[in-house]
């Protein structure tokens, strides 16, 4: 059986569909926290079943019987807790015996990047080495879906606020990954893979602006207007923490890398960049 973590996340819900045009419905495992989130799966025969990367005798139980997982990584923005729960994820797969695990990370995972979120991928990666497990880790760039969020009412304004300088980003598309993920699952060549999952290019944001719309201007604000500006959101501080590191790390060139592993996986060429763009146009 293959089973799915966080299966009721955006990744997860994606993968699934993808999984089921290969593997029976009851070969596939759908680990929540919250089962009522995912009845459209259960009604199609995925196996559901509860647990929460905070509790490490769920995740015992959700792994029983299962030969190989996706492990989601956590969307916990305390760093501390976030490597606690991968750790306990980690631990349940090994006690259960798991023979391949498939982790989603961060583009060119390492130690000491400025954003943080990497900081716990990288962790996690280490750990399962140390298991010994058979494993493939997508090392994945921005999804082009979180693209409304960064640039937040620039379709509105024609003008894009965000403190990320010349730095680029080579955005590819979650669904894309999503079927990807569903072909390392059912496939026996990935283990001990990396694979580093990017879009065809990279653009700045001045350049996605100018995708975006002729019209459109990108400004590169100041991280304390930056900061201030999701402070009155009344986002906690560690949200806007993480937040404002992200925009660091694109600065720095942190999700600029290219490969072309992604196309490979598919048998195909992933979507562009500028074809995305084109939904956010039909919003407007």
């Amino acid at each position: 059986m293959i089973a799915i973590t966080g299966a009721n996340g955006n990744l997860g819900k994606a993968t699934i569909p993808f999984l089921l045009q290969k593997v029976a419905p009851t070969n596939i495992v759908a680990i929540v926290r919250n089962p009522e989130t995912v009845k459209d799966f259960k009604e199609q025969g995925v196996i559901i079943r509860q647990a929460d990367y905070s509790d490490y005798e769920t995740l015992k139980q959700a792994f029983k019987h299962v030969e190989t997982v996706l492990q989601i990584s956590t969307i916990e923005v305390d760093v501390d807790t976030a490597k606690q729960q991968e750790e306990n994820v980690v631990n349940a797969m090994v006690e259960n015996n798991i023979k391949h695990i498939v982790y989603t990370s961060m583009v060119q995972a390492r130690p000491n990047t400025i954003f943080q979120g990497t900081e716990t991928q990288y962790h996690t990666e280490e750990l399962i080495k140390k298991t010994k497990i058979p494993y493939t880790f997508f090392r994945n760039s921005m999804y082009m879906e979180a693209i409304p969020e960064l640039i937040g009412n620039a379709l509105q304004t024609n003008e894009i606020r965000y403190p990320s300088g010349s730095g680029k980003v080579s955005f590819v598309s979650r669904t894309d990954i999503a079927e990807a993920i569903a072909n390392v699952l059912t496939e026996n060549t990935h283990q001990n893979h990396t694979y580093e999952i990017t879009g065809n290019r990279a653009y700045t944001f001045a350049e996605l602006a100018k995708l975006i719309s002729t019209e459109m201007k990108y400004t590169d604000i100041e991280d304390t207007i930056f900061r201030e500006k999701l402070i009155s959101y009344q986002m906690p501080v560690e949200v806007v923490d993480l937040l404002v590191s992200m925009a660091n790390g694109i600065k720095s060139g942190e999700f600029s890398y290219i490969d072309n592993t992604l196309e490979k996986l598919l048998g195909r060429k992933p979507l562009d960049l500028n074809e995305y763009v084109k939904s956010l146009q039909n919003v407007v």
